[in-house]
């Protein structure tokens, strides 16, 4: 094979000038452009026919087909797989790479054969030569054989010369890059070539066309008009939505031409199932369905986060219940390094890709999707005036908050910034009119649906009524809990917790008992003879806890416990549909108001609402696994760690005096008086 290729880089030097010389297109386009084109010869050493040789060595037998691979090698090509393997393994010990040679198959992957010992070598990791050498030479080859017009071969050709000359000064690094790409793709060594007839002997000899710098080749009118088609090429609100989810699903930049085309039937039953087995959504619930996944108030929180860690200001790093793992609070502590970057992109890029996701399955309203996606846009463009802006932030989130369990995208995201084909350099990034993808709550009210606490998951949302699935889901978990069949009895029985609650079955029937111990053995005696209902025995165990004072029953204010039902209540009532937008503010106005009469911060709050669970919680032998459960979850919502676990540690409690330093960024929620923007 070596020999062969020996011969092949021989010939190519004189080929590669009379290709240019019998292209049709030179004059039009420019001589010198044609010279990126290098297309191997037949092995008798002459240019073989452009569409035969399209169609043997490409399989390229459409104009559509010659398109999407161009569009593919300029933004992707093979070197994205190389690049990102080289990136893993710099970061790995020896025997790890060694481990993952072994495990990665050659068959599969023949650059596995090589990769490692360049990584340990040192050589030079840069081969995208090898993709935008290719991408002139395919212009060349779909202009002579008529998929292409004049102006489309020259756009592509053009492209082509800028990317290259992006990467390299002169040509003989960038012909050594081009070895190397040839190398990967073989999966054997083609860098040492015959003396003779390498690169850079051709280079010095006299009268050869790259005696002309790479600058030099393209005119800067024909690289306006080459960036203009480019972006032409992928100017529709598709392919923005397209580069962000490509991102976690590289495979999407197959589709570059038109990512709106018909799919397989196999790919668009994979979308349908990741829908609904990993996001339970489904297609009858509509697009609307999506915006529970637009998470406003969690950027919010992860910029205030790091407004303070850039600070040095910190939640506690232990507590009464227990203190944070170390890696959890290792994990807060990287947020200093993302304060400078907006943090909305680290959940907006899995809202797109949940998006693009359900463009795919082909079941939902196409218009509702993008009116989605047109919103998404605006708000991103908004909040990252360029795509390298969005793609740092990006990028220094993910290393701040990288998924758990899961591989990690900052060798993706490091990719896309640097490397200058990538589509995100190439998508339309100019703003519509200001709009979310969904409504803001106001600080206030995240505030206070952070009152729920633990109770329950964060409301990172302003809550809307749900689809038809989790409103059955959360009417059961209602009925259950609390035999609550209607929207009259929900509201009824959160006035109640807010006006009495338990706090004041506790005043009344338990309270008495500590002024008289005589009197409360007695009751316990008479409870622990004979048969008894589960009632008797809850009140026993009850009166059990106000004796031993079981975590501070006697003293803590329990307060929180009917706080924290009341708004977990209401948010259920409004997801339900049984509470309108303002009947829910309401309710969220009185627990915050509560909360301020009754305590003094998160701390007293946390202690209040662990007693309340424990004083309260019926018969069960998994108490303790319970309690143990609460007090870890306490852990993490008083210390901020891990991040999104909880959201106190960003948010003052009500009433208190603010202790925050202002976030740098728009994306926060309305009515913060510290935000300076």
């Amino acid at each position: 094979m070596l020999d062969a290729l020996h011969a092949w880089w021989g010939q190519q030097l004189e080929l590669c000038t009379a290709n240019s010389r019998s292209c049709p297109l030179s004059a039009a386009t420019g001589e010198d452009l044609w010279h990126l084109g290098i297309a191997c010869p037949t092995p008798e050493g002459r240019w073989p026919d452009p569409g035969l040789w399209l169609a043997q060595a490409w399989q390229i037998h459409a104009r559509e087909a010659l398109v999407d691979v161009m569009l593919w090698l300029a933004a992707q090509g093979e070197r994205q797989r190389w690049d990102i393997d080289a990136a893993g393994l710099k970061a790995m010990s020896v025997p790890k790479r060694l481990e993952w040679q072994q495990q990665t198959s050659v068959e599969d992957a023949p650059h596995a054969a090589l990769l490692p010992d360049w990584v340990a070598a040192g050589e030079p990791l840069e081969w995208a030569a090898w993709d935008w050498l290719r991408l002139a030479e395919l212009a060349w080859a779909g202009a002579c054989c008529g998929y292409l017009s004049e102006a489309e071969a020259g756009h592509f050709a053009g492209h082509a010369a800028e990317l290259l000359h992006a990467r390299h000064d002169d040509w003989q690094s960038l012909l050594q890059a081009y070895l190397r790409g040839l190398s990967l793709f073989c999966g054997a060594d083609c860098r040492e070539l015959d003396p003779a007839i390498q690169p850079p002997a051709a280079l010095r000899a006299p009268g050869r066309p790259w005696q002309r710098t790479l600058a030099a080749l393209l005119e800067p009118a024909s690289r306006e008009a080459s960036r203009a088609a480019m972006r032409g090429y992928r100017a529709t609100l598709a392919h923005w939505l397209q580069a962000l989810a490509g991102v976690r699903d590289p495979e999407l930049m197959l589709r570059q031409r038109e990512p709106r085309l018909p799919l397989p039937e196999p790919r668009r039953r994979e979308a349908e199932r990741y829908l609904e087995e990993v996001l339970e959504l489904y297609a009858d619930e509509g697009a609307g369905a999506l915006k529970r996944y637009w998470l406003p108030a969690q950027a919010h929180h992860l910029n205030q986060m790091a407004a303070d860690a850039v600070h040095g200001l910190h939640a506690p790093s232990r507590t009464p219940f227990g203190r944070p793992s170390r890696e959890a609070l290792a994990e807060r502590g990287r947020l200093s390094q993302a304060s400078r970057h907006a943090a909305t992109v680290h959940m907006a890029e899995k809202f797109a890709f949940y998006l693009h996701m359900a463009m795919d399955s082909r079941g939902f309203d196409d218009a509702a999707l993008l009116a989605l996606g047109e919103s998404l846009k605006n708000c991103l463009c908004h909040f990252y005036a360029t795509p390298t802006r969005l793609l740092a932030a990006w990028l220094a989130w993910e290393r701040c908050l990288p998924e758990p369990d899961q591989a990690g995208l900052e060798h993706d995201i490091a990719w896309h910034l640097n490397d200058p084909g990538s589509i995100f350099h190439w998508v339309d990034w100019q703003p519509g009119a200001w709009q979310e993808p969904d409504e803001r709550p106001s600080l206030r009210h995240f505030t206070a649906m952070a009152l729920v606490g633990p109770l329950n998951s964060i409301a990172w949302r302003q809550p809307e009524p749900e689809s038809r699935r989790e409103r059955e889901s959360i009417r059961t978990w209602v009925e259950e809990h609390y035999q609550l069949h209607e929207a009259e009895e929900l509201r009824g029985f959160v006035d109640t917790l807010l006006e009495a609650g338990d706090r004041q079955e506790y005043q009344i029937n338990y309270a008495p008992y500590t002024l008289n111990r005589a009197r409360l053995d007695d009751e316990i005696a008479v409870l622990q003879t004979g048969d008894s209902d589960v009632e008797e025995r809850n009140h026993r165990l009850r009166l059990e806890r106000v004796r031993d004072n079981e975590d501070g029953c006697n003293e803590r204010d329990m307060a929180a416990w009917d706080i924290a039902q009341a708004v977990d209540l209401a948010i259920a009532g409004r997801e339900l549909g049984w509470l309108d937008q303002a009947q829910l503010a309401g309710f969220l106005e009185r627990a915050y108001a509560l909360a301020e009469n009754h305590y003094g911060g998160w701390q007293e709050y946390a202690e209040g609402l662990y007693t309340g669970f424990s004083f309260f919680m019926g018969e069960t032998g998994e108490r303790e696994s319970f309690l143990a459960g609460l007090r870890q979850a306490l852990v993490t919502w008083r210390c901020g760690a891990p991040v999104l676990g909880g959201a106190w540690a960003s948010l003052d409690f009500p009433g208190s005096r603010p202790r925050h330093f202002a976030p740098l960024h728009i994306d926060t929620l309305p009515g913060d008086r510290q935000t300076l923007h």
